[in-house]
């Protein structure tokens, strides 16, 4: 078996059981009482109370995590979209629908809308912020790629706009490729989204795409 294929899942397994044993652990150590029944829990080999609260504040949503869940609920969409710098922007509408997952942290956003000539555009995001990191990320596929894009984001001061970039493959140059966004809180049930990329042909980015939301 691949050594990268075993080590995933033991290692999942074992911060699962860190963060059983960390709460017992913790408690033990501030003085609070056991459950009745319950015998004391020791650490791993080598592990410290200190390490065991490491893992659990790494698995603990916090403050980004509620600006995230502001996001929920459904939006309707009014898309303008720019093929390239110097074409005319075509424009439709769009539904994008946000669930809260994994108690709280992470969202799952589901898009749908026409894409001129290409047809209908089915779209799935997953977005949370990483403890560890002090990043927003995020992942995105859709029935218009077989690639799955990878980001992480940056939230500006006043929590209003939410800086993302994005990494891909371009199509056209079969070189990796990045994408920008931009979310903008503009109102309480309303927000924007601006895209830019690279233009395959002169290298030099543009806006691709804006979208007005209004909450439902």
């Amino acid at each position: 078996m691949n050594a990268q294929k075993l080590f995933g899942p033991v290692l999942v397994v074992a911060v699962g059981l860190a963060a059983a044993v960390g709460s017992l652990a913790i408690a033990a150590t501030s003085g609070d009482p056991q459950p009745a029944g319950q015998s004391e829990m020791q650490l791993p080999p080598g592990w410290t109370a200190e390490d065991m609260q490491s893992v659990l504040v790494a698995g603990t949503p916090g403050k980004m995590h509620e600006h995230l869940a502001q996001g929920v609920g459904v939006w309707k969409g009014k898309t303008t979209m720019w093929m390239t710098p110097d074409t005319e922007p075509l424009t439709g509408t769009c539904m994008s629908t946000v669930k809260s997952i994994m108690d709280g942290r992470f969202t799952k956003c589901e898009l749908a809308g026409e894409c001129p000539a290409m047809g209908p555009y089915n779209g799935v995001g997953i977005s949370g912020f990483d403890n560890v990191a002090q990043r927003f990320v995020s992942t995105w596929v859709d029935n218009h790629g077989t690639g799955i894009m990878v980001g992480e984001g940056e939230l500006s001061s006043d929590g209003k706009v939410l800086t993302w970039e994005f990494k891909t493959n371009c199509p056209i140059t079969k070189k990796p490729a990045v994408m920008r966004e931009i979310e903008m809180i503009t109102g309480p049930t309303t927000k924007s989204l601006e895209m830019f990329g690279t233009d395959p042909k002169t290298g030099k980015e543009f806006k691709m795409m804006h979208i007005e939301f209004t909450k439902q």
